[in-house]
This record gives C-alpha cells, sequence and structure tokens, in this order.
C-alpha cells in the first residue's frame, strides 16, 4: 500500500503502527481503493481502534497523565535536602568619625581591611513534619490515578462517538441501496403506467401522480447522499485523518449481535467498573488525602541542618583580626506552631464535609450508572426482538407489495393502493435497519458506561 491515514500533526509511534497494521489487513482482504488512496474500508472495531489512539481529544487526555505525573515526580523530590550555595564580596570605602555633631570629623581605613568575603554552603532536610510529605505524595498518585481514569474515560468516549458515527453512517448506505431499489421501481412503475395511459386504461391522474412519485424518491435519494458526506465527515475528524478520506463501513447492519445474557455481567459490575463511578471514587480519597494533610499541620516540625563556610576578615575575635576563617555546624531543629490549634480548626471541619460530599456524590453517580446500564440492558432484548418481528415485516411487506403491484397492472387495485404498498415496503426494510443499528448502538453504550469500550 503507497499511503495510510495520517494525522494533522505529529504521529505517536504507537499510533503509527496500529494505522499501519489497520490497513495492511485491509489491503489483505483485497479491499479496493482509488488511485489516490482515498476511500478505505474499515470494519467497526479497526475504527474504534484507530480512534482511541489517533484522536486529538485522546492525545491531549495522555498528555495531562504525562503532565500529572512529572507534578507527582516534583512533590517526591520535596523531600530532598534543601541545598544552598553562597558567596559573597565587599570592598568599604573609607571610615568618616564625626565628633561635637558634624562639627569636626576625621577619616580612617575600616579595621581591619577595607574588604570583606564570604563563601558558604548550607543544608536542610526535613525529619518529621507531621506526615504533610507523605499526604502530598499520596495526594498526587491519586491524581496521577484520576488523570488515567479521565484518559480512558475520554477513549471509551471517543470509542463510542465513533462507533455511532460508523454505525449511522452503515444505515445511511443501506437505506442509499433501499432508495435506489425504490426509485427503480418508481422508473418501471411510471413506464407501465404510460403504457396504460396510452392504451387508455389509466387516467392522466395516475400519471401525474407516479411522476410525483419518482420526484420525490430523487429527491430523498439526493438528501441521503449528503446526510453519507456529512457523516463521513464526523468520521474523519473522529478518526483524526483529512477530510479527503472516504471512509466506506465493511461490518454491515446485519453483524452478530452479542446475546442478552453475555451483557448481563457488564449490567451488573457497571457500577463498581464505571469510569464515572471510578473518578467519583479516587475522588474520595485525594479528600481524605487533604483532610490528612490539614491534620499533619497541628503536629510539630522536625529538622535536621548544617552549614559551613569560609570567611574573611575574623570577627570572631575582638577587636577583628585581618585573617580569612572557615568554621561549620550541624543541628536540630524543631518548631511548633501554637496558633494552628486555631488556624486550622475550621479547615478541617470543611475537609471532613468535602470527604463526605465526595463519599455521596460517589453514591449518587453509581445509582446513576446502575440505572442507566440496567435500562440499556432491557432495551437491548427489546431492540433484538424488534429486529425478528422487523424481519419478518420485510417478509410480508415484499409479498404485500408484488401482489398489489400485480393487481395494478391488471387493473384490479387503484394507484393509491401501489403507492402505498410500495412505501410500507421500504419502510419495513428502514425499520430493520435501524432496529439493528439500535441494538449495536445500545450494546456500544453498556460497554462504555460499564467501563469496559
Amino acid at each position: 500500500m503507497d499511503k495510510c491515514f495520517y494525522r494533522r500533526g505529529k504521529v505517536s509511534l504507537s499510533g503509527t503502527i496500529l494505522a499501519v497494521g489497520i490497513f495492511l489487513l485491509t489491503a489483505v482482504r483485497g479491499i479496493g481503493q482509488t488511485s489516490n488512496n482515498s476511500i478505505y474500508r474499515l470494519t467497526i472495531a479497526e475504527a474504534i481502534e484507530f480512534s482511541k489512539s489517533q484522536n486529538k481529544w485522546v492525545q491531549t487526555a495522555n498528555m495531562e497523565v504525562n503532565a500529572v505525573n512529572e507534578d507527582r515526580k516534583d512533590v517526591i523530590r520535596a523531600k530532598l535536602p534543601t541545598v544552598n550555595v553562597n558567596g559573597s564580596y565587599q570592598r568599604f570605602s573609607g571610615l568618616t568619625l564625626f565628633t561635637d555633631g558634624l562639627s569636626h570629623a576625621t577619616t580612617g581605613e575600616r579595621k581591619p581591611t577595607s574588604n570583606s568575603a564570604a563563601l558558604g554552603i548550607d543544608a536542610l532536610f526535613n525529619i518529621y513534619g507531621g506526615g504533610r510529605q507523605h499526604a502530598s505524595e499520596q495526594e498526587q498518585h491519586l491524581r496521577v490515578n484520576l488523570a488515567r481514569l479521565n484518559a480512558q474515560d475520554q477513549s471509551g468516549n471517543i470509542a463510542l462517538q465513533t462507533a455511532t458515527q460508523y454505525l449511522n453512517l452503515v444505515k445511511l448506505n443501506d437505506l442509499e441501496k433501499f432508495l435506489a431499489d425504490q426509485l427503480n421501481r418508481a422508473q418501471v412503475r411510471l413506464n407501465n403506467i404510460n403504457a396504460l395511459y396510452r392504451n387508455q386504461k389509466v387516467t392522466r391522474s395516475d400519471v401525474l401522480r407516479a411522476e410525483v412519485s419518482l420526484s420525490n424518491v430523487e429527491l430523498s435519494l439526493e438528501q441521503n447522499e449528503n446526510d453519507i458526506a456529512i457523516a463521513n465527515q464526523h468520521l474523519d475528524v473522529l478518526l483524526n485523518v483529512p477530510d479527503s478520506v472516504v471512509i466506506i463501513p465493511a461490518d454491515s447492519a446485519g453483524m452478530t449481535k452479542p446475546e442478552v445474557s453475555s451483557l448481563l455481567q457488564l449490567a451488573q459490575s457497571a457500577e463498581v467498573s464505571s469510569y464515572t463511578v471510578q473518578k467519583a471514587a479516587t475522588g474520595v480519597e485525594i479528600q481524605a488525602t487533604k483532610l490528612r494533610s490539614i491534620r499533619s499541620s497541628n503536629l510539630p516540625n522536625v529538622s535536621f541542618y548544617a552549614a559551613y563556610g569560609l570567611n574573611y576578615p575574623n570577627y570572631l575575635f575582638f577587636p577583628p583580626v585581618n585573617q580569612a576563617y572557615s568554621v561549620g555546624f550541624v543541628g536540630l531543629k524543631a518548631q511548633y506552631s501554637i496558633s494552628s490549634l486555631y488556624h486550622n480548626k475550621s479547615k478541617m471541619a470543611a475537609a471532613r464535609i468535602r470527604v463526605k460530599e465526595a463519599e455521596i456524590q460517589r453514591e449518587a453517580y453509581a445509582d446513576n450508572v446502575r440505572l442507566d446500564v440496567r435500562s440499556h440492558y432491557v432495551k437491548y432484548a427489546e431492540a433484538l426482538r424488534r429486529i425478528e418481528v422487523n424481519e419478518h415485516s420485510v417478509e410480508q411487506a415484499e409479498v404485500n407489495y408484488r401482489i398489489v403491484n400485480n393487481k395494478y397492472l391488471n387493473q384490479l387495485a387503484l394507484l393509491t393502493d401501489l403507492l402505498d404498498a410500495d412505501n410500507l415496503y421500504q419502510e419495513s426494510r428502514f425499520n430493520l435497519i435501524k432496529a439493528q443499528t439500535d441494538a449495536l448502538n445500545i450494546y456500544y453504550h453498556i460497554r462504555y458506561a460499564s467501563g469496559n469500550l
């Protein structure tokens, strides 16, 4: 294959490998494409996997994971010793001494020298801070997990949108075939009616109505072609490919549907595995960690610190001596803020309330997810049943159309009856495709809502 999908921008190595793999698979299947390589056939699984790696919103979510992970590393490094190096040099001017106010002044050099310099290093290491550092690290670790859940949720959401647009494209393509068939029937019917009219077996009214029916089908076909182009553009954006790329669904609406029983486990575990519930649970842990961080402010701090320096001149003696000296020290520093007992009182109360609030939110999200998934589970069973009914309806409508068409040609039925039979046949075929794609939409919604897409 000379050309494959490419992103508008920098493509990750994994995304490139996936893209090449998808289209190599497409080529192996003998899928045709135009000379400019702008038409591709994709299965729904391939489209979903491609969008999950190449979509721009998914990429930004993954970037946020990397950014938050760097923040976590920064917090971990905060427990390392703080080391400072400092140096200074001063050159003093002459010393002017005043007596009797400002009336008498004498000038001399600064003792023991007019030069002064210092070079030193100091270090501070926090031994105990009441657990504040551990709480900060734990909070940042939870934020990394939250960012990953957001990325997974964004990826699943894009996958669901891709599946929805793909199935919409499938439905529109099938509708185009049905409209083409209906257009052919309308043209044949108009020719037959014109023949009957020339033989004076029908009135001019039947000819006009047949022409109007043909025009309506032509308009519907044009509208459907526009809808296909729009749906394809939506899919291009989700896949992050050029607008010139045309996606041809390799799967049909009649693809195998999972059994209802296979979704039972997803429905039962949704209130735990759902991305929304997992994020809410992580939010509870973050609030609890913030509470521990505030509580640590009421505890003392113990630090180890040391310093060593080279100084000139020697001011340790009196009078000062014109010589350089070096000295260092090590020590422990303990600090306790008594004011924290009343400064943090309201902060602690607010943190406890937020923990409780987050717990209730998690329960509310779990309730919503459980209701949503179970409702769609019931609707999925209903959709499968509707497919069976519509399949039977298509067979009946097709037979009915043939009967009414033969009756009309033999002048045993009115044109109104024939047009009604044609519309009923067309509607039943479309309802079947709609029922099939609706069932698949429900299936992918259940997978996303349960955190498995």
